[in-house]
């Protein structure tokens, strides 16, 4: 079994344990309740005024009948009312579950009914969709707007308003007795192997991306200010945006917008941050801008993080060059909540993924589960601390996901000789070409290091022969 990492005996020897404590209210007790948490285009949000609100808004969904482990699903822009939301409900014991805000009405109602939501909180633009789908969802009892108008609330009769519940419920400091294993959230997989399925992680998973990442790898400090493209909906912006900064208290800027280039430039303009993530397709997007230049707007930024997808090794050595800062590419899944396998700073090796964050460990087998050495493609598993329980109502896949203290990841890697890890494709991407596996990403990357290629996609298909190709688009 994996011994506990030294970061983390702390928070695993604990067995009552909620997460809150250590985010919101250990950063209040240390002096910090008057700096700024969080900031969107409008408004910025204390650590105490957090603290205060999210008194108020657990109290409030007990106005409103959710009860202990209750889930309460969050389908709202990232603006400073969405870790009041998280956090309200997390210190009232009901679990949050964050969701995309690009899903179709349909979908909407796939993971209302799938996770039997009691409540949800929803921004105003989204309402009328999801009142229209309350018949068909016989356990949602409360449907919170935020940041509707005063003729928004007039054709929303049904729905209750965010800023009215926090104005009502009075800031009773009581936290839920919660245990240190008990299920603290939910975060849904993207479904790009089948229907989403929500991935349930206990309360110590927060702590332990933000301590074994954030703090071991990232170095994030109490005077960092960090800004996310990757929105609060999937597990690598939640982790970069609100785990991560408040385990130090540090502050973090937030986009209720679509993460354009334009739009993610003014914000770095803006607010100068010190530490940025976004994605390997923004990072292209942003430096065909033409405003792009040394720092990318921001005179203080120190760092930059990709994840989401592998970054080419070309596109990485552009933005270093282009901008004066390393990306820290990573791998990380919402089976593991956050990034488990990184490059460091001072320790960037363009095209490759890093090595495992300390407090993880990694290995990568063959179809029997054979431990494979280096230079040979194989199926990379992980085990570490903040891995989840399991996936809700998918037995069959949980069983084959989680294997004992092992997560499959479905993702293809090789490792070579200095211990560094190489993606090379989804498990059902790869095919074989005259007797070998060929990598679709490989080619990609090739591909793409041209000046005149900006994205690239392959695939296998059978030749006048019935002989698998490379064909690429």
């Amino acid at each position: 079994m994996l011994a506990p990492p030294p970061l983390l005996e702390d928070v695993l020897q604990r067995r009552a344990y909620n997460a809150v404590t250590d985010f919101v209210d250990e950063n209040v007790a240390r002096g910090l309740g008057d700096k700024v948490a969080f900031t969107d285009s409008t408004r910025s949000l204390t650590y105490g005024q957090l603290q205060e609100q999210s008194y108020r808004f657990a109290a409030g969904l007990g106005m409103l009948g959710l009860r202990a482990e209750n889930r309460l699903m969050l389908v709202s822009h990232d603006t400073v009312d969405h870790p009041v939301a998280f956090w309200g409900a997390i210190r009232a014991g009901i679990v949050p579950v964050p969701v995309n805000t690009l899903l179709t009405a349909e979908q909407y109602a796939y993971v209302l009914a799938d996770s039997r939501a009691a409540g949800i909180v929803v921004a105003a633009s989204f309402a009328s969709i999801v009142l229209k789908l309350r018949d068909r969802l016989p356990h949602l009892r409360a449907v919170i707007v935020v940041g509707a108008s005063a003729s928004e609330r007039s054709q929303l009769p049904d729905a209750h308003f965010f800023e009215e519940l926090l104005a009502k419920a009075e800031p009773i400091p009581f936290t839920a007795p919660t245990m240190s294993d008990e299920v603290a959230l939910w975060m849904y997989t993207s479904g790009s192997t089948g229907e989403a399925k929500a991935v349930r992680h206990v309360h110590t998973s927060l702590m332990a991306t933000a301590r074994l990442m954030g703090q071991g790898v990232i170095g994030i400090r109490e005077d960092d200010v960090a800004f996310s493209a990757a929105k609060l909906s999937f597990s690598y912006g939640l982790g970069n945006a609100v785990s991560f900064p408040m385990s130090v208290g540090a502050s973090t800027v937030l986009l209720p917008d679509r993460p354009t280039p334009q739009a993610v430039l003014a914000t770095l303009r803006r607010h100068h941050p010190t530490i940025f993530y976004a994605v390997p397709s923004l990072y292209a997007a942003l430096l065909a801008h033409p405003e792009i230049g040394p720092g990318a707007g921001s005179d203080r930024l120190r760092l930059c993080v990709s994840a989401g997808e592998a970054l080419p090794a070309h596109l990485g050595e552009r933005w270093r060059e282009v901008v004066g800062v390393d990306v820290l590419d990573g791998l990380g899944s919402t089976e593991m909540l956050q990034t488990f396998l990184s490059n460091r700073p001072g320790d960037v090796r363009y095209g490759s993924t890093g090595k495992p964050v300390p407090g993880y460990e990694v290995k990568i087998v063959d179809e029997s589960g054979r431990e494979l050495p280096a230079g040979e493609i194989g199926e990379l598993v992980v085990r570490g601390p903040s891995a989840g329980e399991s996936y809700w109502n998918h037995r069959t896949k949980s069983r084959r996901t989680f294997v004992g203290e092992w997560t499959y990841t479905g993702d293809k890697y090789l490792r070579d000789a200095d211990g560094y890890y190489y993606y090379c494709g989804r498990t059902d991407d790869m095919f074989k070409v005259n007797g070998m596996w060929v990598s679709p990403f490989e080619v990609e990357t090739a591909l793409a290091s041209h000046e005149a290629v900006l994205e690239a996609a392959v695939i296998g298909k059978e030749d006048g022969e019935g002989l698998t190709k490379p064909k690429a688009f």
